[in-house]
């Protein structure tokens, strides 16, 4: 199978030898996706439900790029500088997965990338998605 890397301004560049997503076959592996504003090198917000909804709209970016949406995410891991705040990721994440949701784990680290509070990636079914705006939270 030929691998694909999959490639977007409408989320953070890659920053080191790494690519923001690759496909492979029917599936996308995507990097993980902190939550800094693609083009800033900022975060969203200092909190957890900021830096998640913005990591969550970068995966959207990647997963879009690369020919699917969050609908088709089979599997997600997130990590968290604070366990503590999972409660309040697992908030906002449950907006981006409103119905039928991926398996996913959910993991603190000793320290993410750029002082982040969350950290969260993605293999997604390749396919054809209908309307994806229309599933925005």
């Amino acid at each position: 199978m030929e691998k694909q890397i999959v490639v977007t301004d409408k989320a953070p560049a890659a920053v080191g030898p790494y690519s923001q997503g690759v496909r492979v076959g029917d599936f996308i592996f995507t990097a993980g996706q902190l939550g800094i504003v693609p083009g800033t090198k900022e975060f969203a917000g200092p909190d957890i439900e900021s830096q998640t909804r913005q990591a969550l709209e970068n995966l959207r970016a990647v997963l879009e790029a690369g020919g699917s949406c969050l609908k088709h995410v089979v599997k997600a891991t997130v990590f968290l500088q604070d366990i503590g705040e999972f409660a309040r990721m697992n908030a906002v994440y449950a907006e981006f997965f409103p119905e039928s949701p991926p398996a996913r784990s959910a993991v603190q680290a000793a320290a993410l990338p750029l002082g982040a509070r969350v950290e969260i990636e993605a293999i997604a079914q390749a396919c054809e998605c209908e309307d994806v705006s229309a599933s925005a939270p």
